[in-house]
């Protein structure tokens, strides 16, 4: 007998048929309810298990199910309070349903459905609310996680259990809709995606209001991104939202919440002189899934080809002055240098030519080692260090990382890039968060390059020093912050501060914060003020951002210095977590059917619901082509470990995933950044700012070496004329690549200064007649 419909590579049937996902996004805050629909087409009762992702900041906040005319509505428990219930129900034939969030890493859930009887229908509805992040560009970034690629887990960890089935993200059984709803104050210039969307239709004439729809068919191969723009973007606001009214006075929920959102800004004079001292350490992810493509398009360039272009150009925007090394890892770790070095033309040539032969061939991604190790090398007295953190997310042991990141956060900031689709946004992010600094992603057909340089300003950046925030509130009013202490500030990006309002005030309506802090020494401070009365139509959602931050901070404070876990930080969590209905890793959502019904006979058949995976792809399409490869037969199951929901790929199997992903015959290959005339031209500036008068560099502005040669004015030096020479061909012709090359072209015009040079502007008049351009002195900064 032949099977049909939905089907496992093991002919099972899939019982998962589709997920309806609704985004309503207001301002920067979104609410994302998702649908999934589950039928069961055989002639046993099952329970399906389902790991999928979800923003590692989302606060689950709602999880019901609906059988037929009957909804049940989940309640938060203890974990393992609602295991057991989960399980008591299956064993007496009821019907459960069980939510669990990962203890090692918080973006990945586990969903289980049990007792589904033969030819019925189940429909579970999850909901949660989270921050957008501000983007360089000023847009607002959503993310949808679509794909859970494996996360690697070194050899010596707890044992794993539970089988789940993974497939190619192209054969992935079930639909995906995805419909969106956006509204502010301010109107919406544009809405972009990653992936084809629907026309932006406009609800008003005030355009304040929009919807947009996920084009059909999406494939599962990519996550699903949005970025929205508002016009006038990025204003200080606060939001005060009523406390729930059957909860106790006094309680997080029974009181106001506010959520203030800041945005500072630093004067001109101090953003325009960048620090020319620091300790720039970057780290490079060389595990075999970093030989794949960031995203599934044809030619597109693998994640480790990508990030050493970006690295050469990092490397060479950094200031004089300042000192430098590169870890790269995987199963193991390597350093260019033994400790960091003063930055040199020696020294960056010796590591160009290092990073320009790195590959992708060490192995898994064991991240903590490499991190430990950066932490054990003493800091170099007034050069402040600096953590560039590059890598495809795929870990087991988040949590563990990020400890490390946030107990040593005294010493550094930390900056991190996520590359390709499925990378952890709770390993990402919270990189950045703990470690000071900044976090950004690179999925599709994003250059890393302007991203990258990005938080390099943000690096060079004054450190912002003896933050403080003060409150002005009426008497009879108390404020409890729930959110972490601000430790950083950037200019233009955003700063969120939570807090619970207790008290009433009979008169005064307003209140007022003031952050202060000390930046290039000098004292500075931004003020709000602010209504205290509660907005309208917010429903909870502020007071869910509000425990879901509290729950993150006890959760970091949660193990000591020895691992070991603290019980009474775990009681708090769990008592916030059931408070609010918002998940932790030590709550679970159960909910169980004890409708009276005939309980369900028979044993359950387990199904486990493929998750989408990016870098096992169908023969012959992809540079990671693994499919043909006994290695894939140990990359088709993930290992999971019921008690924490962690989604593990042995180190064994990623070892053979190395083996096959290097492959000269499968590799994508790359045009090198020395072909690429932007690239060719950034390359061949000196670690001092100048540019040296060769045939490669006229090359690389489209003119023979007789022809730079001939056109320079007597009085100047080879070298002053050959760096006005690339800095009015970077002003002329590359200016959609600006954000690229800028702090090189810094470099350069600081570089002319010091050098005193005569004819300057004979210069400038000399290079734009024979490149033929009209680049005014004052333009490029002299």
């Amino acid at each position: 007998m032949e099977c049909c419909g939905l089907l496992t590579a093991q002919k099972e049937q899939v019982p998962l048929k589709s997920i309806e996902v609704e985004l309503e996004v207001r301002d920067h805050v979104a609410t994302v309810v998702s649908t999934l629909n589950y039928e069961n087409k055989e002639d046993k009762p099952l329970e399906a298990i389902f790991v999928f992702p979800l923003p590692g900041d989302a606060a689950v906040c709602h999880f019901s199910a609906q059988i037929g005319q009957t909804q049940i509505v989940a309640e938060v428990k203890e974990k393992q309070k609602a295991r057991e219930e989960y399980d008591d129900a299956l064993s007496s034939g009821q019907q459960a349903f069980l939510l669990e969030e990962s203890e090692q890493s918080p973006d990945i859930f586990t969903l289980s459905v049990g007792s589904l009887p033969p030819g019925e229908s189940a429909s579970v509805r999850l909901e949660y609310v989270t921050e957008l992040a501000v983007q360089a560009d000023d847009g607002l970034r959503f993310c949808l996680p679509a794909v859970l690629n494996p996360r690697y887990e070194p050899q010596g960890s707890e044992g794993a259990g539970v089988q789940v089935t993974s497939v190619p993200a192209s054969l992935v059984p079930y639909s995906l809709s995805f419909s969106v709803r956006v509204s502010s104050p301010r109107p919406i210039s544009k809405v972009e995606s990653s992936c084809s969307l629907e026309p932006l239709q406009y609800v008003n004439t005030e355009q304040t209001q929009a919807t947009v729809k996920l084009a059909a068919g999406h494939k599962f191969d990519r996550d699903v991104e949005l970025l929205i723009y508002y016009r006038d973007a990025h204003k200080p606001t606060a939001v005060v939202e009523a406390g729930q009214a059957s909860a106790k006075p006094g309680s997080l929920m029974g009181d106001p919440v506010l959520m203030l959102s800041l945005y500072p800004e630093f004067p001109q004079s101090v953003m325009s002189s960048l620090a020319s001292r620091g300790e720039f350490v970057l780290l490079l992810d060389r595990s075999g899934s970093m030989d794949c493509p960031t995203s599934d398009t044809k030619q597109q360039e693998s994640r480790i080809a990508s990030a050493r272009d970006t690295l050469l150009l990092l490397l060479k925007s950094l200031p004089m002055g300042c000192y430098f090394n590169i870890y790269s890892f995987g199963s193991s770790f390597e350093h260019i240098f033994p400790k960091s070095v003063e930055y040199s033309e020696k020294n960056l040539e010796e590591a160009l030519k290092k990073i320009e032969a790195m590959q992708a061939n060490l192995g898994g991604t064991e991240i903590l080692e490499p991190i430990k190790h950066i932490y054990s090398q003493p800091c170099i007295p007034n050069q402040p260090r600096q953590l560039f953190v590059f890598t495809d997310g795929e870990v087991f042991n988040t949590k563990e990382v990020i400890n490390l990141v946030k107990k040593n956060s005294g010493s550094h900031r930390c900056f991190s890039f996520g590359i390709g689709e499925g990378a952890s946004s709770a390993l990402i992010n919270g990189l950045a968060k703990e470690g000071g600094g900044h976090a950004q992603f690179i999925t599709g057909a994003d250059r890393m390059q302007p991203k990258v340089m990005q938080s390099l300003r943000f690096a060079l950046q004054p450190a912002v020093a003896d933050i403080s925030v003060t409150w002005d509130l009426p008497k009879g009013v108390s404020v409890t912050v729930l959110s972490p202490t601000i430790t950083t500030i950037f200019q233009g990006q955003r700063s969120l501060i939570y807090a619970q309002l207790s008290g009433q005030s009979s008169k005064a309506a307003e209140g007022g914060v003031t952050v202060k802090y000390s930046l290039a020494g000098r004292p500075s401070e931004n003020k709000l003020h602010f209504s205290l009365k509660p907005a309208e139509d917010t429903g909870l959602i502020v007071h869910r951002l509000g425990a879901r931050s509290l729950i993150r901070s006890l959760e970091m404070d949660e193990r000591d210095g020895e691992g070991q876990h603290d019980e009474g930080v775990k009681g708090k969590v769990v008592e916030l977590s059931v408070q609010s209905g918002v998940s932790s890793s030590f709550t679970a959502f159960i909910a169980v059917n004890k409708g009276n019904y005939e309980p369900i006979q028979g044993p359950l058949m387990r199904r486990a619901i493929p998750a989408p995976r990016m870098y096992l792809m169908a023969p012959m399409a992809s540079s990671c082509c693994l499919m043909s490869s006994p290695a894939y037969m140990s990359l088709g199951n993930f290992s999971l470990n019921k008690g924490d929901c962690g989604l593990t790929l042995q180190s064994e199997a990623f070892e053979e995933c190395d083996d096959i992903c290097l492959d000269e015959g499968i590799r994508t290959h790359v045009i090198a950044a020395t072909q690429r005339p932007f690239a060719a031209a950034g390359l061949l500036q000196k670690a001092s700012g100048c540019w040296l008068l060769d045939p490669a560099l006229a090359a690389a502005v489209g003119k023979t070496s007789e022809e730079v040669e001939n056109t320079k004015p007597s009085a100047v030096s080879q070298e002053v004329w050959a760096t006005i020479l690339a800095l009015i061909w970077l002003h002329g012709s590359k200016m959609d690549a600006q954000e690229e090359w800028e702090l090189l072209a810094m470099k350069a015009v600081s570089w002319l200064r010091a050098q005193n040079a005569p004819s300057v502007a004979e210069c400038v008049v000399a290079a734009n007649t024979l490149l033929g351009f009209s680049v005014q002195t004052d333009v490029l900064g002299l």
